[in-house]
């Protein structure tokens, strides 16, 4: 996991925490390699759970 904590901020525009959908105020992650905003760190690590039987599923494919 790699992540960018943003204390004290709200993203320019209004945003949506990629998971849960709720508005981002006060603070949040951001990935690193996507940019893509997180409300906190529990939304962050079930996005990322949910994406690794994924990523198994597609390297048993090839």
């Amino acid at each position: 996991m790699r992540f960018i904590l943003v204390n004290g901020r709200t993203p320019f525009r209004k945003t949506f925490c990629l998971w849960c959908c709720e508005e981002i105020s006060g603070g949040y992650l951001r990935d690193v390699r996507t940019l893509l905003p997180y409300c906190d760190h529990e939304c962050y690590a079930l996005h990322h759970e949910a994406l690794v039987p994924i990523a198994e599923r597609a390297r048993a494919a090839s």
